[in-house]
């Protein structure tokens, strides 16, 4: 066995947590994972003597890690316990791999079944027209209106179905190709790189936006290894700051009534993948324009759109009518 066998569990963390790092997660992503293990890692203390620092990995055995995740369990959400139990998964291969203990434990320990999380695209058959119809408009309300700026953001969202992270990292140079034949080559969640095609329509947007930034920032503004998306100011646009500039959008389109709750930006990107499947667009066809992971995180936005289907058909008032027209008793 490693000697590092009888080092603190804390200390094991931090190295597992640097590990980590180098497959460049987002802050929020390496957060979660240190979240996650001083959770469970301090519940285990309470269980001991033993004060936090003191622990050391050999006292984490099958029997002592289901007992501290039956006590975090208790008052969390079946989905937050299942990102846990995860993150100790992997902390216990990453310390096999390392040769520190002989086995993961964690197969010992319950889990809850991951539910897949349920699209939250916008509401409304038009909603994205009414959207981007909104954001072309100077209405004088803004005090320094950029609305090539505004309409080019929420097209790229909508049109090609960027996550945040993969939004704020685009640079001019990730716009690749010809007119007519443009891509966008996305820095994807995880560090898996995606191509997503951009039809014509959507290329005019940006380059109209792009020649507008031009013309109030100089030429060196849009550099190929220049931000794509930039604030007023000509600076690259921040989390915070595109979470702002999407959520006026909302409000000056007068459809914050139409955005699903704990979904504003992301809703967008719902939005894509939704119509998408509502055009018959496969699953695999659906995962490789997303970047997801797995097949089954596509499959969930075919299935909801089979369901509203269902919805739509339910609702016509024909089917109302057939209503005792025939026996309920037959066969």
């Amino acid at each position: 066995m490693h000697d590092k066998q009888d080092e603190s569990l804390m200390a094991l963390i931090e190295e597992f947590l640097t590990a980590r790092a180098t497959r460049k997660p987002s802050p929020h992503t390496l957060a979660a994972y240190r979240r996650d293990l001083h959770a469970v890692a301090t519940l285990v203390a309470e269980a001991t003597p033993l004060p936090l620092d003191a622990l050391l990995i050999t006292g984490l055995s099958p029997r002592v890690m289901r007992a501290a995740f039956a006590r975090f369990a208790g008052p969390r959400a079946p989905a937050s316990v299942h990102r846990a139990w995860s993150t100790w998964n992997s902390f216990f291969t990453f310390l096999v791999a390392d040769g520190i203990v002989a086995g993961n434990p964690m197969p010992a320990v319950g889990r809850p079944r991951a539910l897949l999380p349920q699209p939250k695209p916008l509401r409304g058959a038009d909603t994205p027209e009414v959207l981007l119809a909104s954001a072309a408009r100077d209405d004088g309300r803004q005090r320094d209106p950029w609305p090539e700026r505004d309409v080019a953001v929420l097209a790229v969202a909508l049109c090609a179905g960027l996550r945040l992270s993969e939004l704020l990292a685009l640079r001019v140079g990730s716009l690749v190709g010809r007119p007519g034949e443009r891509r966008v080559e996305v820095a994807g969640k995880g560090g898996r790189p995606r191509v997503v095609p951009i039809e014509a329509d959507l290329d005019r947007v940006l380059m109209d936006y792009l020649a507008s930034r031009a013309r109030r920032f100089g030429s060196r503004s849009v550099r190929p290894d220049s931000a794509l998306l930039v604030d007023r100011h000509g600076e690259p646009l921040r989390r915070g700051g595109l979470q702002y500039l999407v959520e006026s959008c909302y409000r000056r389109a007068g459809i914050g009534d139409r955005v699903p709750r704990g979904a504003r930006l992301h809703a967008l990107r719902h939005t894509f993948a939704t119509r998408l499947a509502e055009d018959g667009a496969s699953a695999a066809e659906i995962m490789r324009l997303l970047g997801h992971a797995s097949l089954a995180s596509s499959q969930t936005y075919i299935e909801v759109t089979a369901g509203q289907q269902r919805d739509a058909v339910r609702a016509n008032r024909t089917n109302r009518a057939l209503a005792g027209l025939v026996p309920t008793d037959l066969g």
